[in-house]
């Protein structure tokens, strides 16, 4: 076992862990994929692993906690079901059977998917005479499969009605349509070059979602610029087209993708990177107005826990010397559940489980506040990252990514802004 997988929290685990699509991705197009409750997936790409590797220590609180590497086999069944299965670098897989693995979803419940949404259990009593009508009438879908892709980009803005009864957390599984796209695209990557290569290496990362009950995320893609000095000439000219195009080029910063739960209309909101590519700066404003409103009423009590976090990050990356992080993006999360209320001049405790009926049906007699939220402002995607101290870098470039430094500022002031406009 590697040393940076032995290092794991959540390390121990038998025989390979089956990986499902990780809901909660909204931008980027890397598949990420859920390893555990509290750690997910990614392919590896060496200059991201390099820079999680080698992370100055005062951004480690503004980066998801690196937990090291996993080999992924793809595997197929005989009926043309997929899944993605990881184990210890070092391939050994027989000599784990003592080790925990609580947290895990083992090998032997082997959940396995199709290019599809529908998904079965080895154990499942089916008959082979469904499976093989089931079978073909995948194949005759999975032909449909870019022709989903192209409608998932035509419907950049998507709301869908939770269910009342259920846990509203599980529903995204269901919902995302990001999620869902990035998942079949590396499975059908993975199927068609499955003849010359089954070993894939993946980093495991903290899943910062893990927290939240009902996980808000905001993906914003940070920097005046977003092609690598490694991009090829065509590469370079479509990113610099993008970012001229969008709000890029204007404030240094656009949306890269968003999901909200607006308890107001018991709906899930879901934007993508297309949509977030056309907003004007006023529309970039009112897409984080958007994100900050539950459908009741604006998350004032968010705002300068943000605000304090994002001048915080901006103060530790303007002493960064040399650092670039072309095409990183920022994610901002908190948790949808609505938030309780209590009572001013009561004891926290006798109010510890005062729900937002209740405090409605009093508030004639008290004045309320909300409680403390959590909020959370973290660096993602670096497979573009450049450094002086990465050494075999052409280019070298001086002082602080002044591009990614202007996004943070103007993301701070239009903050400020919504919530200035908003007051009380």
């Amino acid at each position: 076992m590697s040393p940076a997988f032995g290092a794991m929290e959540v390390e121990h685990y038998s025989k390979g862990v089956l990986l499902e699509p990780f809901v909660h991705q909204v931008g980027g197009h890397s598949c990420v994929l859920r390893f555990n409750d509290k750690t997910i997936c990614k392919p590896l790409i060496q200059r991201e692993h390099q820079f999680y590797e080698t992370l100055p220590t005062e951004m480690r609180k503004f980066t998801p906690q690196y937990e090291g590497v996993v080999s992924v086999s793809f595997e197929e069944d005989e009926d043309g079901n997929l899944c993605l299965i990881a184990y210890p670098l070092n391939g050994d897989h027989d000599n784990l059977e003592n080790l925990d693995n609580s947290d895990c979803e083992p090998k032997s419940k082997l959940l396995r998917w199709t290019n599809k949404k529908t998904m079965l259990l080895e154990n499942e009593k089916i008959s082979k005479e469904w499976v093989r009508q089931h079978r073909k009438e995948e194949k005759m879908k999975s032909h449909k499969l870019e022709e989903e892709f192209e409608w998932l980009k035509k419907s950049e803005v998507l709301y869908y009605t939770v269910e009342k009864k259920g846990n509203v957390s599980s529903q995204f599984k269901h919902h995302n349509p990001w999620s869902m796209k990035c998942h079949q695209q590396q499975l059908q990557r993975m199927k068609e070059n499955a003849k010359h290569r089954n070993q894939y290496k993946f980093i495991l990362l903290e899943n910062l979602t893990s927290r939240y009950k009902v996980p808000c995320v905001l993906d914003l893609k940070m920097g005046t610029r977003q092609h690598g000095d490694d991009a090829s000439e065509e590469k370079k000219a479509n990113q610099i087209r993008k970012c001229q195009q969008s709000t890029s080029a204007v404030i240094g910063v656009r949306v890269c993708g968003m999901q909200v739960y607006q308890a107001g209309t018991g709906q899930l909101m879901f934007m993508n990177k297309y949509h977030g590519r056309k907003l004007s700066v006023q529309g970039f404003k009112e897409a984080l107005y958007q994100f900050f409103h539950n459908g009741k009423y604006l998350r004032r009590e968010l705002f300068e826990s943000v605000i304090k976090k994002l001048t915080e990050l901006k103060s530790v990356l303007e002493k960064q010397e040399s650092y670039r992080f072309y095409s990183s993006s920022l994610l901002i999360i908190y948790d949808g559940k609505e938030r309780q209320e209590v009572a001013v001049d009561s004891d926290p405790e006798d109010l510890e489980d005062l729900s937002e009926e209740s405090s409605d049906e009093s508030a004639g007699a008290y004045a309320y506040k909300p409680t403390a939220s959590t909020v959370d402002v973290r660096m993602i995607d670096f497979a573009h990252t450049t450094c002086k101290y990465y050494g075999e870098d052409s280019v070298v470039h001086e002082g602080q990514d002044t591009g990614y430094v202007f996004g943070l500022q103007n993301l701070i002031d239009i903050i400020k802004e919504i919530r200035d406009e908003s007051g009380e």
